[in-house]
Parts: structure tokens; C-alpha cells; sequence
């Protein structure tokens, strides 16, 4: 469903739920208000009014926005959806890696297919830079081999192997060979912890 096919009285209800949405989509694409600013031309602190709800959003402001983003307008506002219930990812790069969301939905629980690029071998064993933010993330390696440093350990895991922390823990991640490496990952922002559980033994 096209934006423009909202009726009237859902229309109000959606924009109240842009600026959230806006917050959340700037987080999860790692811009800071600045250059976003720089990028659309809308001031910081009207950026920062519409991302707190404290001011409307309109057309003017969420076209530059979404092309900034690269998300169509409907997506940015979150439309009311068709039924469908299939995922149109959208590719994203950020420092290297490819990163294909897997959810609609920009807050809560997100999925990602990651696509890390290959290292060059003298590289896959020296220094790898670690992050500290609020969250809990859950990762499998669906091919390749991924170097996964986390505290104190420095892990290498493979095809099939996944893993699970806290990521108040220093961590960090990449390719531990000279070829690419395709993980899922589940990220919680708030501290969602992810499970696993194992289908039952049938008896």
C-alpha cells in the first residue's frame, strides 16, 4: 500500500510513529545527526525534534530523508502493509561489510545477513579493533570462517558454529581467512537475549 493511499484518519496515526522510526533506522545505519544534516540540508535541531516527535513531519522533511536513507517513503513511514508477508531486503555497507536486513521492523529485535570481505592472510591475526554499546547479539556462521574477539578471546568460528553475548563485552569480528564470510545475525538493542532451542527427541 502506497502512502498516499492511507486514509486520513490512519494518516495521523502513522506520522506519530515516524519519529522513532527515524531514530532508530539513523542508529541502526551508524549516522550521526551531523552528517545526516549535512546530507539532506535540514537543520540538526529539526532533526532532532522530528526523531523526538516534537515536530510534525511533512513531505518536504521526509523525501530528503528517505533518499538520504535510500529507503522508499512508505518504508520510511512505516505504510500499513498489503498482507505480504515476505522481506524485500535492502543492502547496506558500512565499513566493508555487507549488511541485508532480514526484518521490517527498524526497532526491537533485528536480523541481519552480514557479508564480511576477505582479509589479507598477514592481517586475519593481528589487531582487530573492539566496540562496547547496550544490546545482546546472537551469530551463526553460514559459510566461511569468522575471527570473533571478544574480551579476552580471540575465537575462530566456522560453518555451523554460532555464538552469544552481551555486547557491554569489547568485542569485534571479521574475516579470519582470504575469503568472504556469510553470518546471521540477531541483535537485540535494549538487551533482548536470543535462545536457541533444539527440536525435542522423539521418544
Amino acid at each position: 500500500m502506497a502512502i498516499t493511499d492511507i486514509a486520513d484518519d490512519d494518516f495521523s496515526s502513522v506520522l506519530t510513529a515516524v519519529g522513532p522510526r527515524l531514530r532508530a533506522l539513523r542508529r541502526d545505519r551508524g549516522t550521526t545527526l551531523a552528517s545526516l544534516s549535512e546530507a539532506t540540508g535540514i537543520s540538526l535541531s529539526t532533526l532532532s525534534r522530528l526523531e523526538s516527535g516534537q515536530r510534525k513531519p511533512t513531505l518536504e522533511l521526509l523525501l530528503p530523508l528517505a533518499k538520504a536513507y535510500g529507503v522508499p517513503l512508505d518504508e520510511l513511514v512505516d505504510a500499513p502493509a498489503t498482507g505480504d508477508p515476505r522481506i524485500h531486503p535492502r543492502p547496506f555497507v558500512r565499513e566493508g561489510r555487507t549488511y541485508i536486513p532480514l526484518t521490517r521492523q527498524l526497532g526491537g529485535l533485528q536480523a541481519y545477513k552480514l557479508i564480511f570481505p576477505p582479509e589479507p592472510s598477514d592481517s586475519a591475526c593481528g589487531e582487530l579493533e573492539q566496540r562496547v554499546h547496550e544490546g545482546y547479539e546472537w551469530l551463526y556462521v553460514l559459510a566461511g570462517r569468522l575471527r570473533l574477539r571478544l574480551g579476552d578471546h580471540d575465537l575462530v568460528l566456522t560453518a555451523g558454529e554460532a555464538a552469544e553475548f552481551d555486547t557491554r563485552t569489547p568485542h569485534g569480528f571479521t574475516s579470519a581467512g582470504p575469503e568472504p564470510v556469510e553470518v546471521l545475525s540477531l541483535f537485540g538493542r535494549q538487551g533482548e537475549r536470543m535462545h536457541v532451542r533444539a527440536r525435542p527427541r522423539s521418544r
